[in-house]
């Protein structure tokens, strides 16, 4: 009986409470719907808030909130088809919309010529 006790004691003081394995926070992943644009020619080459020059060419866009750099997954509500965007910019600026793609990426979804489209983003936020 002593041994058990003993034993039982060694194991519960000797264990950490932290789990095992990796020792990174968990990640988040977001689905936001709402209405997308698009970025009108005129911005190309010019400097984004992230102090890149901005391309129309480029699968990016500009999002209120997110980190630069933040990868986005924009699909299209009306149509199905996806594309995957770096967010390098902020924007829009206003409560209807809920992101600025570029041209390249609004052709990928097939609402490049409508102006604005019906989306679903999805995004990973890093753990806290």
């Amino acid at each position: 009986m002593k041994t058990l006790i003993f034993i039982l004691f060694t194991l519960f003081a000797t264990a950490s409470g932290e789990p095992t394995g990796s020792n990174t926070k968990s990640s988040k992943t977001m689905t936001v719907t709402g209405k997308a644009t698009y970025y009108a020619s005129k911005f190309h080459g010019r400097r984004t808030t992230s102090g890149e020059v901005f391309s129309n060419k480029k699968l990016t866009a500009a999002h209120l909130k997110l980190p630069f750099g933040t990868i986005v997954n924009v699909t299209n509500v009306d149509n199905g088809r996806t594309v995957e965007v770096r967010i390098n910019d902020r924007g829009p600026h206003s409560k209807f919309y809920i992101i600025d793609l570029s041209q390249a990426a609004a052709k990928k979804i097939g609402m490049f010529g409508k102006g604005v489209a019906n989306v679903e983003i999805t995004y990973t936020l890093p753990g806290e």
